[in-house]
Parts: structure tokens; C-alpha cells; sequence
């Protein structure tokens, strides 16, 4: 017996924290919030930080130097003594009292994966690569499942071509198709999304572990792990509020990260402070989720997170709420493109197509080289997914307001929906009140074109009851040059809400409300 438990102590993962649940009594000695860290005895914390040295060397020489590393693996010194230092570890493992009872718990966990058994099992922080798998996408077996390669995602508009030209052209553009991929999948990759760099995710790992303690001892949040359709394990959060947030609790809100976010010090906050259900999810490549983050391993991480919600949680998709920051707008967009069901969408300092802001930054003679990868690769369409759905929206304006792709995301959604309010006339119209530095100099435009909101709304409701709320509306087409002003700059109004700051500054409940709907 003693020797099967040593031994699922040597393969038994890393333990970095222990949440107290409530009935719990402290151990003596144990000072603090609802939890303790981990304290392993002297030789084990030892060997622990030569391990995670051994490790970060492992991953900065992947960016630096791989030859020097590679010469220290002939040599067999590097191996030996990361091998020497593993069984040392394992051994204080074994010796220690409450790393045995978390082992006994992990793997009565794994044999039958019971409510009782789980909620044990989360009372501890450790490597979730080793965490039971809660919930599958093979699971809900009364919808069309997704192919091979995952979900659906739109695709760029192919040129036509002879089939002549179309081989001679493949030809021609192999080997940008090659540098594309190359750039893609190696530093395109990691600088769209810096959170997915494993030396980030070191230096950022005891804010993690405080957020996740947070998560869990304060809010008795629960975290789960979730399995895509292309084998992606997603690592969740929920926290839930239907017994105690009254209505707004009923309400769950899916939260989509920025590119170096994570749930455990990311948007999770804002609606938590307002008393909804919260959802929070990270990235494939960020933290505990596996795989890389490209569009469609993130679209398919949004599809079971929504299945998650509905199938396991109990929500209706008329109960959710997606809210996202920043590059999560991409996969917000896609859940209501794909699920219309839901509630409303909510984008915080989001942007409308990932290629601008890329041509941006890059010299003008790469400009077929970056449009070709973007496209091919990373093509983050947000406002071509947003075509057919209400929703409200929010974007922080940076010093050159005109410059800001969010309200870019606006015209074009509104352009959409309703093309004979959007002419010319009411698209200056929307980029004077965009323009405005300040709430004062808003309403200071929005006086000017003297807006009735009450006829305006009379005027969309009563198309709405007449034609229906399937868009695009043709609302506008008999009216006189005024009324489409004020009917844009309505609608501009409620669809995007300015709230100034910086890029990285999170958004404040007070700023957090349900869009508007007619």
C-alpha cells in the first residue's frame, strides 16, 4: 500500500495551494484568508525552485539560445540533474501528510467523478493538466456536431479565377504562402497573443494564484475543465449567483479575455461587482488551458464554454450575456453570430477587423505578405460577425479619438442594419458626435441636430411591429434629410457608450449595463 501511494505521489502533479471550504476547521499555524499555501518541508521547497529554474531556462532557451541547451543535453548534465531533483521532490511529496490526502482525493476523483468528490477536489490548486475532465462536447448528442476541424467560422471572399490562372497563380504565391505560415505559427502568433508565452505566464503566476484564490475562497467560485471538439482542455470559472444576486444573478455572464488575459485577474471583476453568475474562461495556450489560441481553436473553445453553460449549468441562451475586452470581441461576436439566442453582447475597447490595425504597424512593402497571413491565419473579422445581432457596445477613446477601430465597428454594424438611415449625410453626422473629446462637446453635437429620442423611438417601434426585427431595416427610405440625422445619431447612442480611459484599465461596474433594446 505504501508503495502504490509513493508511487502515485512521483507522478502526482504540482500542489500550490489549499482553499479551506466552509465547514472546514484552520489548522494551527495557518493564518490568513479562507485557504493556506502550500508549504512544503525544507527539501522539497528546495527542490521545487531548482525545478522551476530548470524549467524557465528550458522554455528561454526555445527564444535565445536552443544550441546551448542542446549541447548540455549531449552531455547529460541538464537531464541527471533535473532526474535527481524529481525524485527528491516526489519523495518529500510522499513524506508530507497533506500532499498524500489531496492524492488520495485526485484519484477517487478520477475513478468516479461525483458533485461530493469534486467539490474536495476544488479545494486544491495544483497543475491542471492533471485536473478530471467535467464536461465534453461529445456530451450533448441531440445537436449537429461540428466537423472535423471544429465549428463553423466565415471565411474571406475567394477572388474567381480560371482554373489555368488559379494553378499558375498557386505557383506563383507558394512561397509567400510559406513565409505566411511560417510567421503565423512562430512569432505572429506569440505577439497576437503574448498571454500564450510561457515566460509571461511564469512571471504572472503568483497574481494568478492570488486571483484564483480570490475566485474561489471569496466567491466560491468553481472551476471546471472543459473538452473541445479538437481536443483543446479549457480552463473555466463559474461562479454562481441564482440563490443570492436576486435578478441580476439569474443572469449569466460569459467573459471572453483580452490577448494577455486571464480569467483569474481579467473582466471576471466588472460583472462580479454587479451581482450576475459569471463565466470566466482562458485562451488555449493561457494558463491551465491547453493547445494555441488561433481562430478556430478559440471558436471552438467558446462553442462548449456555451454548451458548458446551457447543458451542465442549467442557463437558458436567453440568460446570457457575453461580455468581452479587447481581441475577446472575437469570440463574443461568434457566439451571437452562432447562437442569436443570446441575451446581448457587450464589447469593451474592441475593434472591428484585426487587418488595419495589423497594415498599421507593418511597413506599407510587407502589405501582401501581413494581408495574406491575416487573412489566411488570424483573420479576426468582428464586424463581419456582428451582422445579425443587437447589441449594445462600449469602447475607451485613446488620445487620436478618430483613430479608434471600435468606432469603426460601430459604422459598419449601423451601415448594415440600416442602410437608408447610414447615407452619407448620417454617417458625418455619427463622425462629429465620434469625434467629440468629452461627454460636453457629445451632447453639445447631439443638441445640435436637435435629436427627438422619443420620436425616434416611436418611429424604429413602429417599424419593428410593422416589418419585423430581422435586419437590415429600410427604415429611413421615405424620410427627410433631418430625420436620418437624428435617427443615426439615436441609434450611435445606444448602441456605443464612450467611456474614457486607457486601454488596459478595466471597466467599472457603473459603466457595465445591459444594452439597449427597443
Amino acid at each position: 500500500m505504501a508503495g502504490w501511494m509513493w508511487l502515485r505521489c512521483f507522478f502526482g502533479p504540482h500542489l500550490q495551494r489549499i482553499h479551506r471550504s466552509p465547514d472546514q476547521s484552520r489548522p494551527e499555524g495557518r493564518a490568513g484568508r479562507r485557504g493556506w499555501t502550500y508549504q512544503p518541508k525544507s527539501l522539497e521547497k528546495h527542490t521545487d525552485s531548482i525545478l522551476g529554474w530548470a524549467s524557465a531556462l528550458w522554455s528561454l532557451s526555445y527564444y535565445s539560445s536552443p544550441l546551448l541547451l542542446c549541447y548540455l543535453y549531449r552531455k547529460g548534465s541538464v537531464c541527471v540533474c533535473v532526474y535527481i531533483y524529481s525524485i527528491l521532490k516526489q519523495w518529500c511529496q510522499w513524506k508530507n501528510s497533506e500532499y498524500q490526502q489531496f492524492i488520495s482525493i485526485l484519484e477517487e476523483t478520477r475513478k468516479t467523478n461525483t458533485p461530493s468528490k469534486k467539490k474536495k477536489l476544488g479545494c486544491y490548486d495544483f497543475d491542471f493538466s492533471h485536473w478530471p475532465a467535467d464536461f465534453s462536447w461529445k456530451e450533448v448528442s441531440n445537436l449537429k456536431l461540428p466537423s472535423k476541424a471544429g465549428v463553423s467560422l466565415l471565411k474571406p471572399e475567394a477572388r474567381l479565377r480560371g482554373a489555368a490562372d488559379s494553378v499558375l497563380n498557386s505557383v506563383r504565391t507558394l512561397p509567400c504562402h510559406i513565409i505566411s505560415f511560417l510567421i503565423a505559427h512562430s512569432f505572429g502568433r506569440r505577439m497576437l497573443y503574448p498571454g500564450s508565452v510561457y515566460l509571461l505566464q511564469k512571471a504572472m503566476r503568483p497574481m494568478l494564484q492570488q486571483g484564483q484564490a480570490r475566485l474561489v475562497e471569496e466567491c466560491e467560485g468553481q472551476r471546471n475543465k472543459l473538452v473541445a471538439c479538437d481536443g483543446n482542455e479549457i480552463d473555466t470559472m463559474f461562479v454562481d449567483r441564482r440563490r443570492v444576486g436576486g435578478m441580476q444573478g439569474q443572469t449569466l455572464v460569459i467573459c471572453c479575455e483580452g490577448n494577455a488575459g486571464f480569467y483569474e485577474v481579467g473582466c471576471m471583476n466588472t460583472p462580479l461587482e454587479g451581482g450576475y453568475s459569471v463565466l470566466g474562461w482562458n485562451h488555449p495556450g493561457f494558463a491551465g488551458s491547453t493547445g494555441v489560441p488561433f481562430p478556430q481553436n478559440e471558436a471552438n473553445a467558446m462553442d462548449v464554454v456555451i454548451q458548458f453553460a446551457v447543458h451542465r449549468l442549467g442557463f437558458n441562451l436567453r440568460d446570457i450575456m457575453v461580455y468581452a475586452w479587447s481581441i475577446g470581441g472575437f469570440t463574443a461576436s461568434w457566439a451571437v453570430m452562432s447562437y442569436p439566442e443570446i441575451q446581448a453582447v457587450v464589447l469593451d475597447a474592441s475593434f472591428d477587423d484585426l487587418l488595419p490595425l495589423a497594415l498599421k504597424v507593418m511597413p506599407d512593402s510587407w502589405r501582401p505578405l501581413v494581408t495574406h497571413t491575416v487573412r489566411q491565419y488570424m483573420n479576426l473579422n468582428n464586424a463581419d460577425q456582428l451582422c445579425n445581432f443587437s447589441l449594445g457596445t462600449r469602447d475607451q477613446g485613446p488620445e487620436d479619438i478618430m483613430s479608434n477601430r471600435g468606432n469603426d465597428l460601430l459604422l459598419k454594424l449601423l451601415q448594415f442594419r440600416y442602410p437608408k438611415v447610414m447615407t452619407d449625410d448620417g454617417v458625418r453626422a455619427v463622425r462629429a458626435w465620434l469625434g467629440a473629446s468629452n461627454p460636453l462637446e457629445e451632447a453639445s453635437v447631439y443638441s445640435s441636430y436637435e435629436v427627438d429620442d422619443d420620436w425616434c423611438t416611436s418611429v424604429l417601434q413602429s417599424y419593428q411591429s410593422e416589418r419585423g426585427q430581422f435586419f437590415p431595416w429600410s427604415v429611413g427610405e421615405d424620410m427627410t434629410l433631418d430625420g436620418r440625422r437624428q435617427l443615426a445619431l439615436f441609434l450611435a447612442g445606444k448602441y456605443m457608450r464612450n467611456f474614457e480611459t486607457t486601454h488596459c484599465t478595466p471597466l467599472p461596474y457603473s459603466e457595465f449595463a445591459t444594452p439597449w433594446s427597443l
